[in-house]
This record gives C-alpha cells, sequence and structure tokens, in this order.
C-alpha cells in the first residue's frame, strides 16, 4: 500500500484549503495509507471537523526548531537583498531558498518526512510547495507534488497580498524542482514554465434541499478577509440596486476582519434590514436552500468551490470574470467586469428577470462535473504515476 503525506500548515482549522485537503485525504485513505503532517498543535485536533473521524488518517505534529539570533540576522540580510536589489537568477533564487529556510528548520523539516517513508509527499498551499522543493534533493526516491490552492495572479500579481511579484522567478525556480504541482484551473497551468497539472477541487458537500427560487434572496459566502471576496463591491451594488428594487434582500455569510466596515457600509446605505451579515456555521446548505441567486465578487480566487456548492442546491451564479469562475461555470455564469460595482449592479437586477426554473436545472447538471468521485480518479492517476 502507498504511503502519502500532505505536509500542510492547518488541517484543524475553518478554511477551504482545509476543508478541501480534509475530502481528497478522506478519499485517498480508503486506498492508500495517508498521514497528515501538519504545524497545528497537538491540542487543535479535532477530527470532527470536516469529518475526519471518518477516515483512518495518521496525524504528525510538526514545529520547527529555532534559529540563533546571528544566523538569523544574516539570513534576512541577504534575502532583503535577493528580494529588493539582487538578479533573479537560478543561482540567487537557491541561495535564497537557504536564506529564507535556514538549515535549522530544513533539516528539521527534512527528518521528519524522512522519518514517515513515504511514497508521494504533496506540499499544500504554495509556500509549503516551496518548502518542499528545497528538501527535494535529500528526499531521495520520494515522488514530491505541490499544491497550489492560490490563482497565479493572486500570488504574484502588482497588488498580491501573498507573494508578490519580486518573488515570482523564485517560486518559478523553486518549483520547477518537483514532480508536479497541482494548479486550480488550466489558465493558471498556461502562466507556469514547469509541470503542472489541472486538478479542480470537488463539491465537498453534501447538497442540502434544492432551492424552490421564490425566496428574492440573494446569497455570498466567504471569510471577510482584507479586499479578497469583494463584499463591500457587493454592498455598493446592491445599494445601487436597491434604488430601483424594494423586494430582495443580501445574505452574506461568513467572519473576518472587515465585518465592521462592511456593517458601516450598510448603515450609511441605510440597508439595515435588507442587507444581513451572518456569522460561519458548517450547515452552510441551508442558505443555499433559501437562496435565489448566488453572487460571487471576489477580485481573486484560486478556485471558487462556493460556485459549485451553490449550483449544486440549483441556484443561478453571478460571478467576477475571474478565469477561474468562467473555466468552472463556461456560459452558465452571469459575469460582470472585476471590481466593477456599477456592472454588478446591472446584472443583479437581469438575475431577477431569468427563467429560473431551466436555469436552475442547468445550475445542478454543471454542478454533477465536480462530484468527489470525477476529481479522485484523477488524484489516483497522479499518484500511481
Amino acid at each position: 500500500m502507498k504511503r502519502i503525506c500532505f505536509l500542510t500548515d492547518s488541517i484543524f482549522s475553518f478554511g477551504g484549503v482545509q476543508r478541501v485537503t480534509a475530502v481528497i485525504a478522506k478519499e485517498l485513505a480508503k486506498e492508500y495509507d495517508v498521514t497528515i503532517v501538519t504545524f497545528d498543535k497537538p491540542s487543535d485536533m479535532d477530527t470532527s471537523l470536516y469529518g475526519l473521524e471518518e477516515a483512518d488518517i495518521h496525524y504528525r505534529f510538526f514545529r520547527y526548531p529555532d534559529t540563533p539570533g546571528w544566523k538569523n540576522f544574516c539570513c534576512k540580510s541577504y534575502s532583503y537583498l535577493y528580494r529588493k536589489l539582487l538578479p533573479q537568477t537560478l543561482w540567487t533564487s537557491n541561495l535564497y531558498a537557504k536564506s529564507s529556510f535556514p538549515s535549522e528548520k530544513r533539516e528539521a523539516l527534512e527528518d521528519e518526512l524522512l522519518q514517515g517513508h513515504y511514497d508521494v509527499i504533496i506540499g499544500d498551499h504554495a509556500p509549503l510547495a516551496v518548502r518542499l522543493a528545497t528538501c527535494a534533493k535529500r528526499l531521495k526516491g520520494v515522488k514530491t507534488v505541490g499544491w497550489i490552492h492560490n490563482s497565479y495572479e493572486a500570488l504574484f500579481g502588482k497588488d498580491s497580498l501573498y507573494i508578490g511579484p519580486e518573488l515570482k522567478k523564485h517560486y518559478e525556480f523553486q518549483l520547477e524542482k518537483l514532480d508536479k504541482t497541482i494548479v486550480l484551473c488550466q489558465y493558471d497551468a498556461n502562466k507556469y514554465p514547469f509541470p503542472t497539472q489541472v486538478i479542480y477541487n470537488p463539491l465537498t458537500l453534501k447538497p442540502g434541499e434544492k432551492s424552490k427560487g421564490n425566496t428574492r434572496k440573494f446569497l455570498a459566502v466567504g471569510r471577510f478577509s482584507h479586499r479578497h471576496k469583494g463584499f463591500d463591491l457587493l454592498i455598493d451594488a446592491f445599494h445601487l440596486l436597491a434604488q430601483k428594487d424594494s423586494d430582495w434582500t443580501l445574505d452574506i455569510v461568513g467572519e473576518g476582519p472587515e465585518e465592521a466596515l462592511y456593517r458601516q457600509k450598510i448603515a450609511g446605505y441605510g440597508l439595515e434590514g435588507r442587507i444581513n451579515l451572518h456569522p460561519f456555521t458548517n450547515d452552510i446548505q441551508q442558505y443555499y436552500s433559501a437562496a435565489q441567486v448566488y453572487v460571487l465578487s471576489s477580485r481573486w480566487e484560486g478556485f471558487g468551490l462556493v460556485l459549485v456548492e451553490a449550483m449544486a442546491h440549483g441556484l443561478p451564479v453571478i460571478s467576477s470574470d475571474l478565469p477561474t469562475s468562467k473555466e468552472i461555470m463556461g456560459d452558465f455564469g452571469m459575469y460582470f467586469e472585476n471590481g466593477n460595482s456599477e456592472q454588478l449592479a446591472v446584472q443583479l437586477e437581469k438575475s431577477t428577470q431569468i427563467d429560473w426554473e431551466m436555469v436552475s436545472a442547468k445550475a445542478i447538471e454543471r454542478a454533477k462535473s465536480f462530484s468527489v468521485e470525477t476529481i479522485i480518479r484523477q488524484w489516483k492517476k497522479l499518484l500511481e504515476l
């Protein structure tokens, strides 16, 4: 039986990456020996999260050792030079890989991974994929795979909140050392100069009752993080719609640091009775079932899993014109220019006048392409290469 390891920042916390990782790990555990190496604390362990208790998965909790102060200073100095001044070459990138990941930490991670005698190790998320690439030379005989959950633009665009353009070449140089890197859409695959494989994320929840399409409710779901989900744009757009329409309402489900900003906007528009913010819930199906139209207003997405969830409940979908959204939905989606709240308002109004039953049937059919059974077959083929 092949031994598979997922190396991940966290599995016992709320988040889309954690949820998808758990679903894939649970499915693979039916045929493989699966271990998750996580940076969570042992006290964080909660296998009831994402139904992890349903699978025979091993868990290992890892912590990096400290780096001596003098060495840390030297490493940070070189790292600064690389990011700001030095030419972006393979040689300088390799030095940066070591300066940003000092030997004490790197060797400790290598030792942890070696003792598992794994056949395949998957670096979950771009930063850990690069860490895995730095360790790959010592992991002889092990297939190393990166799994990138953010879009190319979100990682390396000029306004990136994650990595930024200054490290784009470094990531490209290092990820080329892996046997394969999984990305979430063909648009991103075309951006990378090293071997990639597109594997979509699967539908990770069991759909609830199909929407009846008679509630006049828009729905949006996601973390209230800075700029990411574009809920500020959505509130602005709904305000424009509300000047023409007095019936429709908007539910936004999530939590995060921008909640105060959203509440301030809602109050400023006098829409407290029509825009409702709801906390995160494990029973998100109830909101999909009660909605009539789903809206994804994100400025970037690695893979808009909520789109699949919404379609599985029979919801028509409005989305920003992200490459991943267009790849997921094709002609089915109703699109607006990314960041343009006025165009979003136009689409909100159009969605109130569609043949809802016809569009709902198309949504459910489209969602079938993202079943766990379909996606896991691609994972198994990758692991057996």
